[in-house]
């Protein structure tokens, strides 16, 4: 049964609200409906929110998979957190104007250490 892994799915559905959100604003502000008309805010707003949006599920799936194959909470913790950490940073460094390239760039090493602790796991659970 999953008890942990629900609760950073939470946490980052409730991130991906606000980039959607921030994606509307932006939207109603530059009153653009489709696509990104050629405007720099438009689509900064939207590929920070693909991008949560590409990784996040995939990330929470491997570590859903972590946790029911029996992890100790301490790792799905660790996964967890260093997700959630990940794509904050990224959002944040990637969203600002200018960047805030370390922040991205510290998500993007985040999100991809918990990618491939995750997938590793996986793995040696599974054998």
């Amino acid at each position: 049964m999953l008890s942990i892994t629900p609760i950073y799915a939470a946490l980052l559905a409730i991130v991906y609200v606000f980039l959607s959100g921030w994606v509307i604003n932006t939207r109603r502000t530059q009153k653009i409906s489709y696509g990104d008309s050629g405007d720099d805010s438009m689509l900064k707003s939207i590929r920070t929110h693909s991008n949560f949006a590409e990784y996040a599920p995939f990330a929470l799936l491997l570590i859903a998979m972590v946790e029911l194959q029996g992890a100790g909470a301490v790792l799905v913790n660790i996964l967890g957190l260093g997700l959630l950490t990940g794509r904050v940073f990224h959002a944040y460094g990637f969203g600002k104007t200018p960047q805030i390239v370390i922040l991205r760039q510290m998500g993007m090493i985040l999100t991809f250490a918990v990618l491939l602790i995750a997938a590793v796991a996986n793995l040696v659970l599974a054998l």
